[in-house]
């Protein structure tokens, strides 16, 4: 039997004490969760911004050797490049809306056939769907990918002045922030900037090339079979592209289903010239596009595009990848001490065996 004064001892109350050093930072944690969720627009317009900042910073550099004023430098390259683009749409708009009206004709008369075709038991399987029910199931998947194509496209336009402000003072932004870090870490950041900028000038630049090649495949080839809306498949293909690995794939179904209205054999051949070029660009205009400055393998391609697509939209699939190519600068920077010294050399030796 248990004395009085135990079960009064047993019966004490247990005091949970914490420290308020740690309750703050619990309480900056989560306000730093709050403002990333609250700011993450704003904080996809700066990195959208520096990504073409230092892309074209080579380009204003240039033109400051040549005794350009840099805020004159800057102007003129940001200027050329509304130029293209604008001068672009302007000349084939009328051309991509009229096959835009066609591709879109096709695409619905194809789901007609596809839904008649169906064996019954497959219908029934399905709930009898028509395809009007099929749309209707399609169409939040179709609403949450136009808003996030709509986001990125106000992301990159807010990027583009934030851009060229960058351009102007971007070393004096530079030297104020790196006022901050303490002196005897200085080295390290400013070689972690060297390397990062010209991972970064190697994702942007290679990507626009085999977006390029892409496009002007496409529409070349598509073009020589008859393939209705060449022009707008292959700026399609040329964006779409710009995901690496995945996305010149998934922009093969319309290429597919437009040949479909010519013939079988036309999109049979249609199919395997999207696979074929896939191939080539991976092995062949990939690697010297990208040259050896972005070693990232395609399971590293994939899982960075899957992150920062669930993190913030087709923005965060497409900056997900320059920011994970920096990763082994940063281990061998600052992690170096932090990792066993085979693990940093492996790696090293497996960069040079995929670059080689």
């Amino acid at each position: 039997m248990l004395s009085a004064e135990a079960v009064a001892e047993s019966f004490k109350r247990t005091e949970l004490v914490i420290p308020w050093r740690s309750l703050l930072k619990v309480i900056a944690a989560v306000a730093l969760v709050w403002m990333w969720l609250k700011l993450i627009e704003l904080g996809l317009v700066i990195i959208v911004a520096v990504l073409l900042a230092v892309t074209l910073n080579p380009i204003v550099n240039w033109l400051e050797r040549h005794r350009l004023p840099r805020a004159a430098a800057a102007t003129v390259v940001g200027f050329v490049l509304v130029a293209v683009v604008g001068g672009f749409l302007a000349a084939s708009w009328a051309s991509l809306s009229s096959e835009a009206s066609l591709a879109s004709e096709h695409i619905r008369q194809f789901e007609r056939d596809t839904l008649e075709r169906l064996p019954g038991w497959v219908r029934e399987a399905a709930g009898g769907a028509g395809a009007v029910d099929i749309q209707s199931q399609i169409a939040p998947y179709a609403l949450e990918l136009g808003q996030s194509a709509l986001s990125a496209i106000i992301v990159a336009l807010l990027a583009f002045i934030l851009m060229l402000y960058l351009l102007i003072e971007g070393r004096r932004t530079r030297d104020w922030l790196m006022a901050f870090v303490p002196r005897a870490q200085r080295g390290k950041v400013e070689e972690t900037l060297r390397v990062g900028e010209r991972v970064i000038f190697a994702y942007v630049a290679g990507n626009v090339i085999t977006s390029i090649f892409a496009a002007l495949v496409v529409g070349v080839a598509l073009s020589l079979l008859h393939v209705p809306g060449a022009l707008l498949l292959a700026l399609i293909a040329g964006l779409f592209d710009f995901v690496p690995v995945v996305g010149f794939i998934v922009s093969s179904i319309f290429a597919v289903i437009m040949a479909l209205s010519v013939s079988p054999g036309t999109a049979v051949a249609v199919l395997a010239l999207y696979c074929g070029y896939h191939f080539v660009e991976n092995y062949v205009i990939a690697p010297w596009a990208y040259g050896d400055r972005l070693k990232l393998s395609n399971l590293a391609v994939i899982l960075a595009f899957a992150i920062g697509a669930a993190l913030a939209g087709v923005i965060g699939a497409l900056i997900a990848l320059p920011v994970a190519a920096v990763y082994p600068a940063i281990e061998q920077i600052w992690l170096r001490d932090a990792l066993a010294d085979d693990t940093v050399a492996e790696h090293r030796a497996i960069e040079h065996r995929k670059a080689g």
